[in-house]
């Protein structure tokens, strides 16, 4: 119901029974409840209808309409509770200074009809503070409940705000992490394919049985880069709803399939010695992919950028941590390349090893070239040491 027609149907009930009670009860020597009478008791009610607009103004016409209706000599009755209820308006809707300006000004019209009808003035003012005083208390109460429902929802609207920049942010960090995911697989993939079928077309009739090797190896790289992304995009199925039937989701790949990376690199031309120092051990899904994924964009570095470069593959096995270089004896870049800088493969890598708590340094090797080299931290008994950082949302997870 609408507060306006809340409010009017008080003063429209508050003025009839206060009618129908004086009309129903008068005390000795009072004048009868005359029709002046009626349209002062309608006067003091009225302004009721605007006390949520207006409370303060209406207090002080309900006010001077009660002191008008006892200055014309008639009995106090229910019109007293006009204004009783204007003060608790006040109190529930404005500050705490204007409640107390409130309270005194209702107070001294409800001791005013006391002493104006014989009551003692110790007695009327005792009177009138204590019932004026409860009524501005559960005013007051009424508006610090306000105020607190008004915080809340306030609250409440940033709480769901930041919950929807939360998952904003989630979806962006995925659609990262996918980006990324898919540019190690194609860029890897599509260099070998680009450099063998180079290859193919300067030999196909000089050299048929290079160029069908060429061939082949495009095939098998072209297979191999399609079982991956069809891996990715079963992956981005399985994370909105289970693996379809009669599909088995691939694992990631990882150190296991380095010799199959190896080989496809040697078929495109660059020749590729793996060193592995220390006791080889298994590392949890994420670690390896992310040291399989740095090995991938580094040869694949090597086979867009160094021309007839050679390339070494290092695996050392620490106490605590593993340490995977990539190095090429090529003409090197101009200058030292940092890990989040030199394109977003260099980038891509310096992301994932600090995810994991590692590191990534990229730039011109001892001896020339270029090399790059990530260190894991890993536990002596096998596996990864310290997880992904605090706060940090692991790509595989």
């Amino acid at each position: 119901m609408p507060p306006l027609l809340i409010d009017t149907v008080i003063a429209v009930s508050g003025a009839a029974v206060t009618g129908w009670l004086s009309a129903s009860y008068r005390p000795p020597g009072s004048p009868p409840l005359d029709a002046y009478a009626q349209v002062l008791t309608v006067l003091g009610w009225a302004p009721l209808v605007a006390r949520r607009r207006a409370p303060v103004l209406v207090l002080v016409a309900a006010s001077a309409g009660l002191v008008w209706f006892f200055a014309e000599g008639y009995q106090p009755s229910f019109i007293i509770v006009g204004t009783l209820l204007a003060a608790y308006t006040v109190a529930a809707s404005r500050g705490l200074g204007v409640a107390l300006a409130g309270a005194a000004l209702t107070a001294a019209v409800f001791a005013y009809s006391g002493v104006k009808y014989g009551a003692p003035l110790g007695a009327s003012v005792a009177q009138s503070v204590v019932v004026t005083a409860v009524v501005v208390f559960f005013g007051i109460g009424a508006r610090q409940l306000t105020d607190r429902n008004q915080r809340l929802r306030e609250l409440t609207a940033q709480l769901r705000h930041e919950r929807e920049e939360r998952a904003r942010l989630a979806v962006a960090r995925e659609r990262v992490r996918i980006a990324r995911e898919l540019h190690d697989v194609v860029a890897h993939h599509m260099s070998v394919i680009a450099v063998q079928a180079g290859l193919a077309r300067y030999v196909l009739r000089s050299d048929p049985g290079t160029a069908g090797s060429a061939l082949d190896t495009i095939g098998d790289t072209s297979r191999e880069g399609l079982e991956e992304l069809r891996r990715v995009l079963r992956l981005l199925r399985a994370a909105a709803s289970d693996v379809e039937e009669g599909e088995d989701a691939q694992p990631a790949p990882g150190l296991a399939r380095l010799d199959d990376l190896v080989a496809r690199v040697r078929n495109a031309g660059v020749p590729v010695v793996v060193s592995v120092a220390g006791r080889a051990r298994p590392l949890p899904p994420g670690a390896d992919l992310c040291a399989y994924r740095m090995v991938q964009e580094s040869l694949t570095n090597v086979i867009k950028h160094a021309g007839s470069a050679s390339a070494t593959v290092s695996l050392d096995y620490g106490a605590a941590e593993l340490t995977v270089t990539v190095s090429d004896d090529g003409p090197g870049p101009a200058g030292a390349v940092e890990s989040t800088g030199g394109g977003h493969g260099l980038a891509g890598m310096g992301e994932r090893a600090r995810l994991y708590g590692g590191a990534l340094t990229a730039g011109r090797g001892l001896d020339g070239g270029f090399e790059v080299a990530l260190t894991l931290p890993i536990d002596p008994a096998g596996g990864y040491l310290s997880g992904p950082r605090p706060g940090v949302t692991s790509p595989d997870s």
